[in-house]
Formats: structure tokens, C-alpha cells, sequence
């Protein structure tokens, strides 16, 4: 089926107002895929995957006995955002970063929100992110998530969700930039004619929003890529990004703590490092801190960061943040901390932890999206509808023994947008992730993954649960 007969169905469609009638943003891109034959689409999108092949753009999944990297699966057909629609949403995005990172100033300082009964302090108290280390820390300019990748969808009415955020290690952009590298080849003469808004100088405002933290009168501030290493999964982009911004790609083995500040071992000895644009997550990056087991990280990494003698993004704590419960907290401490109602709505949420909604949970497992409230990347999640009685009998006595740990949403019919599959062209569901820089200004680079859910009919979108990805266009007018 060419996207000719292409039938949006009854869901709301990211390109298309209803069959054969095209949102007037993707006029001009849907009247050049009807220019081309499904073989002329086929060998574009061979193309496109050879090209991102040849780039590198890999990814892990972990346990996968296929091997250890794949190419994640690219489709040529972009998902396209009105100037209009993209300029509410970076206004609702620049609220809730700056909400966040209020609460977590809050969280590790005076607790305000908690005395004032607005969070429950056990809450609080027993998510995994919350790190007692962290109380009273402050770190450079009072900021606390310097890079958020804050995930949205929109339902079948085409009203957009915030789904999660993601504040700890967010992942990602690298398939942007790169994706965007590849659609530009792919076809070259919409870029000519369309008000496309670029995407690329992302790395130059990362490294400018890594720079504004770097200690006072320093006049030529060393930063670096902090990996876990080569079997991390998205170990491309932690390359990616270090050698696009020009710093150091390091390991924690590279790094120690010498005469009270951070240095790197270099071929001429100890260099002093100023900032760490770390991708290990909290437990693991200073084992006199947290784990004591943690390979990864640098010992006594924390108190130089504590004394002011490197900044770290994003701080070290913010994974409080992440947590799926405290999520749900999101739209009160906006009218708490700004006095502001929500622009961006959070997914209704039910709190397992609370009797009366976890009994409609359980009783509701086939209808739910049930998560857990501290992992990622689509494990630890049962799609209620998608799902076999004895996986809901299992979700239930996880969610009876720990109810702190999960929250349930209902499941929405996300939006879809056309894309090539083997040889017709079908609606597939997508979310997107925008980035979020916060330095001296909040950013929001115009675009964002999409992610796709490759798998005929289903919602989940994750790379690492058989998704692929889009590029995302935001027009300027």
C-alpha cells in the first residue's frame, strides 16, 4: 500500500487530517512521497539504514543473544510539528524543568514542600534516587538538571501527555543529530523549501551549558564525558556527543582524586578537570559515596564535588526526580513553586501505595498500564491489554508485596504517524522525546526523537523493546 491508499483509521495521525487529506504542515512532504514509487521509498530507506551503518549509530540491548550492537531501526517518512503547536510546548517544557529543578533544590535543602504537606515525606523517603548523601549539597548556580529528555505523546482526541521525565542519563539526542544528518540526503529539496528549524548546533549549547558550571575565574575550563564504558548502551552516544563538543571521552579508571581536585591521567601526567558530563547514574560513580562495590565510578569523586571543585551534570541526586511517583506530584509543585496552573498535562496516574487505587488497579490489570515507579527503558511494565492472565497474576502479587514501587496509567491510543513497512505504508504508534538544556537559559532544541513502535499494533516504542525512530520536524512559521 503506497501512502496514496494510506487510511489514518481511528486514531488521531501526526500527518494526516483524515485519508487522502494531508495536515496542511505536511502538504508539500506528502505531496513529494507520492512523486516516488514504493521501490523509489524502499531504496531511500536502504539507503538511510546503510548511511546510519556506516556512521555507527548503534545501540546495545543488554542480555540479547543476537549480539552485542544493532543499528537502530531508522524510517524515512518524518513526523512533522506546526510552529504553532512546538511554541506551547517549549513554553510547557520550560515550566516543568523549571519546577524540577525547584523541587529538587527543595528536596536536598529546606523541604518546604514536605513540611507544608504538599509530598508525603515517606514518598520522598523511599524512592531509589533520593540520595541522603546529596541533603544540603549545592551545586554550580543553584542547577540541578542541566539535561532533560522529557517524554510526550498524544491521545487518540490528539491531546498531548506528559508521559515520564527524564533527568538522570537521559539518551537519544545522538539519533537526532544523526537522523536528521541522513534525511537531509534522503531529500534534499524539501530542506531547500520547507521552514524546517535545524537541530544541529545541539552539541555547541550542550558544551556551552556544561561550561557555564565550571568554577569561577577559570580561564580555560577542562570538561569530559564521564561512560561507564563500551558495553553501556548507548556507549555510541556518549562517544558521539565528547567527540562532537571536542572533549576527553573518559572511563572512571582515567580519573582521580589528586591534591583535592578531580584530574585525569593524560600522557603528561595529572590535568586538572572542571566539568563532568557524567552517564553513570548515581550509585555507581563514587564508591566511597554510594556503592561501595561500583567499579565504574572515581573514589572520593563527591567530596570535591561537594567542595565546589567540579560541577557535575546532572548533579548528583536528581534521579529523585525521575521517580514515576513522584511524577505524579508534578502539576502540584508547579502551582506550589510557580503559583502557575500546568500547561502540559500529566497521564492520569494511580499511586499503588494508596489502598482505594491500588484495589481499582488490580482489579483493572487487563485495561492498565502498570510501571515501575524506578526503572526505564520499557522493563519492569505490563501493557494491560497486551497482556496474558498469568503475566496480570504476577503484576498483582508484585504490586501487593511492594505497592510504594509501582503507579498505573490508563492506556492510551497514542498517536501514529505513516511509515514504511517491508512494502506498504502503515500507521505506527510514536511518543517524542525533546531535550532540554539549562544553563544560563532554559533550551529546548526544536525537535526530539520520535520514537516508533515498529511491531504492527503495538505501543511500545522503546530501542530497546524492537523500536525504531523518526525524525522529527519543527517548522519556524
Amino acid at each position: 500500500m503506497h501512502i496514496e491508499q494510506y487510511d489514518p483509521g481511528d486514531f488521531y495521525d501526526e500527518l494526516f487530517d483524515e485519508q487522502g487529506n494531508p495536515r496542511p504542515e505536511a502538504t508539500q512532504l506528502i505531496e513529494r512521497i507520492k512523486s516516488l514509487s514504493m521501490k523509489d521509498l524502499q531504496q531511500r530507506q536502504q539507503a538511510a539504514q546503510s548511511a546510519l551503518f556506516k556512521l555507527g549509530v548503534t545501540f546495545n540491548v543488554y542480555s540479547d543473544n543476537q549480539g552485542t550492537e544493532r543499528i537502530l531501526p531508522f524510517d524515512i517518512i518524518p513526523r512533522i510539528v506546526s510552529a504553532a503547536e512546538w511554541q506551547w510546548l517549549e513554553r510547557g517544557l520550560k515550566q516543568r524543568i523549571e519546577t524540577l529543578n525547584l523541587f529538587l533544590s527543595d528536596i536536598y535543602g529546606e523541604q518546604k514542600i514536605l513540611k507544608d504537606g504538599i509530598i508525603p515525606a515517606e514518598l520522598i523517603y523511599s524512592a531509589t534516587g533520593f540520595l541522603k548523601p546529596c541533603m544540603e549539597l549545592k551545586p554550580p548556580k543553584n542547577i540541578w538538571c542541566h539535561i532533560t529528555g522529557t517524554d510526550l505523546v498524544r491521545d487518540r482526541d490528539g491531546k498531548w501527555y506528559v508521559l515520564e521525565d527524564n533527568l538522570r542519563c537521559p539518551s537519544g539526542v545522538s539519533y537526532v543529530l544523526e537522523n536528521r544528518r541522513v534525511m537531509k540526503s534522503t531529500f534534499p529539496q524539501i530542506f531547500s523549501t520547507m521552514p524546517i528549524q535545524p537541530v544541529d548546533d545541539y552539541a555547541s549549547r550542550l558544551l556551552e551549558t556544561l561550561l557555564n558550571l565550571a568554577p569561577n575565574g577559570l580561564p580555560d575550563p577542562t570538561v569530559v564525558v564521564l561512560t561507564p564504558g563500551i558495553y553501556n548502551s548507548a556507549y555510541f552516544e556518549h562517544s558521539f556527543l565528547a567527540q562532537q563538543m571536542g572533549v576527553e571521552l573518559v572511563e572512571g579508571r582515567d580519573l582521580v582524586v589528586a591534591d583535592g581536585f578531580l584530574q585525569m591521567k593524560t600522557t603528561r601526567g595529572l590535568q586538572r578537570v572542571d566539568v563532568v558530563y557524567r552517564r553513570i547514574d548515581d550509585s555507581f560513580i563514587d564508591p566511597l559515596a554510594f556503592r561501595p562495590d561500583s567499579m565504574l565510578g572515581v573514589p572520593g569523586l563527591t567530596d570535591v564535588y561537594r567542595q565546589g571543585r567540579v560541577a557535575i551534570a546532572n548533579a548528583l541526586g536528581t534521579g529523585v526526580a525521575d521517580d514515576k511517583v513522584i511524577y505524579a506530584y508534578v502539576p502540584q509543585m508547579i502551582q506550589y513553586y510557580l503559583g502557575e496552573k500546568q500547561i502540559l498535562s500529566n497521564v492520569p496516574t494511580y499511586l499503588c501505595w494508596e489502598p482505594e487505587q491500588q484495589n481499582h488497579v488490580l482489579a483493572n490489570l487487563d485495561k492498565l498500564v502498570v510501571k515501575s515507579a524506578d526503572e526505564a527503558g520499557g522493563y519492569g511494565m505490563l501493557v494491560g491489554p497486551h497482556s496474558t492472565k498469568t503475566e496480570q497474576a504476577d503484576f498483582a502479587e508484585r504490586i501487593k508485596a511492594n505497592p510504594r514501587k509501582y503507579i498505573a496509567q490508563p492506556t492510551l491510543c497514542l498517536s501514529r504517524v505513516p511509515t514504511l513497512l517491508a512494502d506498504s505504508v502503515e500507521g505506527c504508534h510514536v511518543d517524542l522525546r525533546p531535550y532540554i538544556l539549562y544553563g544560563e537559559d532554559i533550551y529546548v532544541n526544536p525537535g526530539g526523537l520520535t520514537r516508533v513502535a515498529l511491531k504492527r499494533g503495538s505501543l511500545v516504542v522503546n530501542s530497546s523493546q524492537g523500536g525504531g525512530s523518526k525524525d522529527t520536524w519543527v517548522l519556524a512559521t
